[in-house]
């Protein structure tokens, strides 16, 4: 009685807000939120039962969250309405909310939220006084497996998902600097929305990244594209294809794109974004200065995936 009453509570709220529409209004279509969602997104969790409960009681900050089928979640981690640098990381094939904290596969160096703790950790590190928060962005659903992955589809949906949240937050923040990660597919996605983002969106990051939707790094306009592809990622043995609706062109990581490069370590295709490794670092001086090597990451830090919030 009492769970059956603070689902109905939790969904009223959300349907307020409009982080739930009705069935017949298409999930995609649902706007983005700002932190005036977190009482909402709390309410949702403590609805939705264990695990997503826990995480209530944890006083974990989502922006949105939806436990409907393979689900959806975005959580914020440090203090998103006075932020002036603002990163955010897009997984991509086959992660699932189920896989948000525990990673796909189980491996935990896959999960979204435990990257966005480590990335969060190593700014902290740099500079412990820095307006900065991170979002564990699975605001879409990945493709499941590598044949729906070949085509840009799901990636073009994602991306416009992506792009709802930053015009909200370049309207809430317009002084931000927002920089975009993506891992794999997720490369696809965030390239994709850097092509119609606001102006606050400064860089992107392709971690392992399979394309981000152009043949050159100029695509993308004034936005940096960075891309780090370790030396045993397997992404590096699939074939470069660009036909209509297959394919997503030249990898960032090739030097014909012209990317910014990235130092990658012998982490394969998960991780680059592992505490102590030289990708991690590197993504945290591109998200606080927009360059590398500015010598503010001292060699000697090593960073882990603590409650930095």
């Amino acid at each position: 009685m009492v769970g059956s009453r603070l689902f109905r509570l939790g969904l009223a709220a959300m349907l307020a807000t409009g982080l739930v529409r009705p069935s017949t209004v298409p999930l995609d279509h649902a706007p983005a939120g700002f932190v005036e969602a977190y009482p909402s997104t709390t309410a949702a969790l403590d609805a939705a039962g264990a695990p997503y409960s826990h995480w209530a009681a944890q006083g974990r900050q989502f922006l949105a969250f939806d436990p409907r089928g393979d689900g959806r979640a975005v959580e914020v981690l440090g203090d998103l309405a006075t932020a002036d640098r603002i990163a955010v990381l897009v997984p991509g094939v086959g992660t699932r909310l189920a896989d948000f904290d525990r990673g796909l596969g189980g491996v935990p160096q896959r999960a979204p939220a435990r990257q966005a703790r480590d990335l969060r950790a190593a700014l902290h590190a740099v500079d412990p006084h820095a307006r900065v928060a991170v979002l564990a962005w699975l605001g879409y659903d990945p493709p499941d497996g590598l044949f729906t992955a070949a085509t840009p589809a799901v990636a073009r949906r994602g991306a416009d998902q992506l792009g709802h949240h930053l015009r909200t937050l370049a309207g809430r923040l317009p002084a931000s600097r927002i920089t975009l990660v993506g891992h794999s597919y997720g490369a696809l996605v965030v390239g994709l929305a850097a092509m119609d983002a606001p102006p606050q969106v400064t860089d992107v990051v392709t971690l392992g990244g399979v394309g981000v939707g152009a043949e050159h790094a100029d695509r993308l306009g004034p936005v940096r594209v960075w891309a780090a592809e370790a030396p045993d990622d397997w992404i590096r043995r699939v074939p470069r294809l660009r036909l209509p609706e297959l394919g997503h062109g030249a990898r960032p990581a090739d030097a014909a794109f012209r990317a910014r490069p990235l130092p990658a370590a012998s982490t394969g295709h998960d991780g680059y974004l592992l505490p102590g490794g030289p990708t991690l670092a590197a993504v945290a001086e591109v998200v606080l200065f927009g360059a590398i090597g500015t010598g503010h990451v001292r060699p000697d830090v090593t960073v882990s995936a603590g409650p930095v919030r």
